[in-house]
């Protein structure tokens, strides 16, 4: 009962943030949840969900160069141009973060952590236009913090 009213209050704050993703992934486990198909679909999702979430993600950022709309010289320019390169390296360091996010909530099992990071992203979402795709970044940058505060402490 207690992890549907943590369910719920993240879906309240979720519709109220207008962070419909967020919002719609709640629904889709309370419904799991309240059809008592839990232990059998959430393992499934736990284990494989953020993988096939990845993959629709880049899929869907990847649409661009599958359409044409990208040319080789894009891709060359993106390259020799400081924006590209400022990306490449950008994109280095978030994936790295993401990495140790990962690792942070789930081998190393902090995911109590996980509510506080998804009320930051509908927060962001809702007052600064974000799109709450940060929590994976935001607890790597955590398992970061929390590594360099124990090497120095």
């Amino acid at each position: 009962m207690e992890s549907t009213l943590i369910l719920v209050l993240i879906l309240g704050a979720a519709v109220w943030g207008k962070a419909d993703s967020v919002a719609l992934a709640t629904c889709i486990l309370l419904i799991l949840k309240l059809l008592h198909v839990d232990q059998y679909v959430f393992p499934v999702i736990q284990r494989s969900g953020l993988f096939w979430g990845v993959v629709i993600l880049i899929a869907a950022i990847l649409i661009p160069i599958a359409n044409g709309g990208v040319k080789y010289t894009n891709v060359l320019n993106a390259f020799t141009s400081w924006i590209g390169i400022i990306a490449l390296l950008l994109s280095l360091f978030t994936t790295y973060l993401s990495g140790l996010g990962m690792q942070y909530l789930t081998v190393q099992g902090h995911s109590e952590v996980m509510p506080a990071l998804i009320l930051g992203a509908v927060i962001a979402a809702a007052f600064l236009g974000g799109v709450p795709v940060g929590p994976m970044i935001t607890s790597g940058m955590l398992a970061l913090g929390i590594k360099v505060f124990e090497r120095f402490h």
